[in-house]
């Protein structure tokens, strides 16, 4: 048996601009991290070598990789030649569709797992640029490229997209006082709605070709740079605002992004002393992040106690093989 961790990630600014509709027009830029909630994915060998099973929310067992109803599994099969003998089976720390790039930490969980049934080692890049490609040019997903290299690097990062496609990645060595003062004035919370967010997402990329929209989005990638500055100095107070702005922007692009119960709690979060934040993900639901200073996160709690709580810290290694047989 071979198994994977890959964790899930969360970004703060500059969402949408690694979507080729923009970047091939502007170059784009994210920053984000990943947390210590994660995609496990097993291989094992099947006791039937004739067949492939794969157990996720609903358990297949086909006799060619083709016949797979998940298109994520099928095709890394498919590209690996992996015709039957195997049993994949996934289990994940936080639900998908809920904002935290678990369809893409599932794709380079899965690569990274079948590599290393194969004795391979591959490099973060390749990981990322190979979920990608199975992602978006082969399954014709309608997302963009920030998940898949969050998941596969790890760590605080900005991720830049280029017009010819390529993706170059900075690392941000932030002081570790600098990330524990972030980690305890960070206050996440779960909405309880699941949604896919495709519809979201290809609606988002149709906007792209509107002037406003594609401007609004070149001014989320803009902050990336202030969030970093904020961040290499230590200057916190402007990390709150910073996600404010971004979030006013991204709620400019389509209807969908927001609705009247994630406005009302993002509201009361800010009377009670938030000082800004947003939803992660493509919008819709999932979950709710905020920056509040500790001396004021208990209002907050009560204000917002008809949400779940959601409790995490800051993970830096990216997608890595647990278990492998010696």
């Amino acid at each position: 048996m071979i198994i994977t961790q890959t964790p899930f990630r969360v970004s703060f600014v500059g969402g949408g601009s690694d979507m080729a509709a923009f970047y091939e027009k502007h170059e784009g830029a994210v920053l984000s991290c990943t947390i210590d909630k994660y995609m496990y994915l097993s291989s094992h060998r099947f006791f039937e070598p004739d067949k492939i099973r794969a157990k996720y929310s609903k358990t297949e067992t086909v006799g060619n990789p083709s016949e797979l109803e998940h298109p994520i599994i099928r095709t890394v099969l498919e590209k690996f030649g992996i015709s039957g003998g195997i049993e994949i089976s996934s289990i994940a720390d936080v639900p998908a569709g809920t904002g935290m790039g678990s369809s893409s930490s599932f794709t380079v969980g899965l690569l990274h797992n079948i590599y290393a049934l194969k004795g391979i080692t591959p490099s973060k890049e390749q990981l990322a640029a190979e979920a990608c490609e199975i992602e978006i040019d082969i399954l014709k997903e309608p997302i963009g490229k920030q998940d898949q290299y969050a998941a596969a690097y790890g760590g605080f990062n900005i991720f830049r997209f280029q017009k010819d496609g390529s993706v170059v990645t900075e690392n941000l060595n932030i002081e570790t006082s600098v990330l524990q003062a972030l980690k305890n004035n960070l206050v996440m919370f779960y909405t309880g709605v699941q949604r896919s967010a495709s519809g979201i997402l290809a609606e988002q990329r149709a906007t792209l070709s509107q002037e406003d929209k594609f401007n609004r989005v070149k001014a989320m990638t803009l902050l990336v740079d202030d969030l970093k500055s904020c961040l290499q100095k230590g200057e916190l107070d402007h990390f709150g605002k910073i996600l404010h702005e971004n979030w006013i922007l991204k709620q400019q692009l389509t209807d969908s992004i927001s609705n009247a119960p994630i406005n009302e709690a993002y509201n009361a979060a800010l009377e009670s002393g938030a000082t800004g934040g947003k939803l992660l993900g493509a919008g819709g639901g999932g979950f709710l992040l905020f920056y509040c200073p500790q001396n004021k996160q208990d209002r907050l709690k009560e204000a917002l106690k008809k949400l779940r709580y959601f409790e995490f810290d800051f993970e830096s290694e990216g997608s890595q093989v647990i278990y492998s047989p010696k």
